[in-house]
């Protein structure tokens, strides 16, 4: 299992931990199931919502690591 990095898509993540997705939505990104943010990267997606990407990435990865 790799981690996730600034450059996987969130579809990409979606479809491989979909326990992401609230933490993508209390960040603020609602619309999850648009054609277009499936094909947006972390990176490209925290910049639009103003959030710093290691951030995001280290929370994602912790909350899979734990089982969540």
């Amino acid at each position: 299992m790799e981690a996730f990095t600034k450059n996987t898509t969130i579809g990409e993540l979606l479809a491989e931990y979909p326990g992401a997705a609230p933490i993508l939505m209390e960040i603020g990104m609602h619309c999850l199931g648009c054609p277009s943010s499936q094909m947006e990267t972390l990176d490209e997606a925290a910049m639009v919502h103003g959030i710093d990407a290691d951030l995001l990435i280290e929370k994602i990865n912790a909350a899979r690591a734990a089982g969540k």
